[in-house]
């Protein structure tokens, strides 16, 4: 599984390259995923400062299904979750029921054996839950991107939540962006009006107790279809009170199977500076990314991983690009173009 430096930058590039073009297809593509009308120039642009040295950061979240020791031991499944986990800087995974507490380390070895973009740490909480069946939250991160400065589990004492939140601060290597705070929550779908509305209560304690505006709520909401009614979700905190900011939008499908089409998986971004530096936002397609029949998605999963991009810096004097990389784009622009309809 191991990948050498030169056979990731590709990657990586490419994952800017979508960036850059989904920013100006949001809201231009019909019902075939056609694009309506032609991209223009300044998403070309908006590439080639990507290949000159902007850094992106970004932070996900995934329902990972009932993650086990088992389950992680099985070789497809496993080399699917590093791809996965490898894109992002910051990755929540939610449904963690190892109570072995062996899956999450396996998963860490051979993550940090994938490329050189690691190393990666993780940051666990307890397991939660009212009955027998428990779950945990984890966060997996680049640890030389980004360091956990503290965290604590809600005080849920009105006993609002299923698995109640495990906040986490993080100060990260940007002076655009020294620190930022998670909010993870899994909803049970019997309560998701209940417990989203009481995420609100969360966001307080956790930008009061660390003093930031910088808040990103995130994972599995349940919010949508038969768990949450469109007016209900209209109706709740999170959407009346200004200031916060769905970055994974309605009508956005995160789940695997074609049988369905909804938003449960939500990433909600609170802050005017955090919402500045946002570049762009997805559910990521994996089994379309990397090949899989729906079944053998659903071995992975039945949901997407949801994320957002963030731009946290520039290049400065004397950075240059990776020659590799911008040799790529080089080479790809001029087939994109003609194949996307990119108009200058």
């Amino acid at each position: 599984m191991k990948k050498n430096k030169a056979e990731k930058e590709l990657p990586t590039y490419m994952l800017m390259l979508e960036g850059a073009l989904r920013e100006e297809s949001w809201g231009n593509l019909d019902s075939s995923g056609a694009f309506q009308k032609p991209i223009h120039g300044h998403s070309l642009l908006l590439l080639l400062l990507l290949a000159s040295g902007a850094e992106t950061f970004r932070i996900c979240a995934f329902n990972a299904q009932r993650l086990t020791l088992a389950k992680v031991a099985r070789e497809p499944v496993l080399d699917t979750l590093v791809k996965i986990l490898a894109r992002c800087d910051i990755m929540v995974l939610q449904e963690v029921v190892d109570s072995s507490d062996s899956a999450i380390p396996l998963l860490l070895r051979e993550l940090n054996r994938f490329g050189d973009s690691g190393p990666y740490a993780s940051h666990s909480s307890l397991l939660l839950g009212r009955s027998t069946y428990k779950e945990k939250y984890v966060y997996l991160y680049r640890s030389h991107e980004a360091e956990v400065q503290d965290s604590y589990m809600y005080d849920d004492q009105d006993d609002l939540f299923t698995r109640e939140p495990f906040v986490c601060w993080f100060s990260l290597r940007s002076k655009v962006l020294p620190s930022l705070v998670l909010v993870p929550l899994h909803t049970t779908p019997k309560a998701v009006e209940t417990e989203l509305n009481a995420l609100y209560d969360v966001f307080l304690d956790a930008s009061g107790r660390w003093q930031t505006k910088d808040v990103i709520l995130l994972g599995d909401f349940n919010a949508d279809c038969a768990s949450l009614t469109k007016k209900r979700l209209d109706n709740l905190v999170l959407r009346t009170q200004a200031g916060f900011h769905w970055a994974i939008a309605d009508g956005v499908d995160t789940t695997v199977r074609a049988s369905t089409h909804c938003t449960y998986d939500r990433i909600v971004l609170h802050g005017e500076h955090l919402q500045s530096l946002l570049r762009g936002a997805a559910a990521f397609d994996f089994p379309q990314s990397f090949g899989l029949t729906e079944q053998e998605a659903l071995n992975i999963s039945d949901h997407y991983p949801v994320e957002v991009d963030l731009v946290l810096s520039r290049a400065v004097h004397g950075v240059q690009p990776p020659c590799l990389a911008t040799l790529w784009l080089s080479l790809l622009l001029p087939l994109l173009a003609s194949q996307l309809g990119l108009v200058a």
